[in-house]
């Protein structure tokens, strides 16, 4: 299983940005998705996750501006990322917790990651 990420970009302050992840393979379910986020010096941290259900999570530095969202039909996870800042400036990653066979576990899965820079 190989998670595809795109979408990132350069983007003035006060911008927009969609992320999009969809992983590719043999996939039999997908339990939580989420995107993370590593700026230089930092580390990783969440940004934001959903269940198969639909639950969201965020940190609390993007709630009111990102919104992270899924379709169960594309396997693919989306972040919607509003009013960004100069401190949003990070490589992004999504993770997915797949299931490839019925019988297999459950296994983490990571992106490639793409980078973020916001920047007048």
């Amino acid at each position: 299983v190989q998670l595809q990420a795109s979408g990132g970009g350069l983007v003035q302050p006060g911008g927009s940005l969609r992320l999009s992840c969809a992983p590719s393979g043999s996939i039999a379910s997908i339990n939580g998705m989420g995107w993370y986020r590593q700026a230089p010096g930092k580390q990783r941290e969440l940004v934001a996750d959903i269940t198969s259900g639909g639950i969201t999570n965020y940190a609390d530095s993007v709630k009111g501006r990102f919104t992270i969202s899924r379709d169960n039909a594309k396997n693919t996870v989306y972040l919607q990322m509003n009013s960004l800042k100069p401190e949003d400036t990070a490589v992004y990653y999504c993770n997915a917790h797949v299931r490839s066979s019925p019988w297999s576990p459950l296994r983490n899965y990571w992106g490639q990651g793409t980078l973020v820079t916001v920047s007048s």
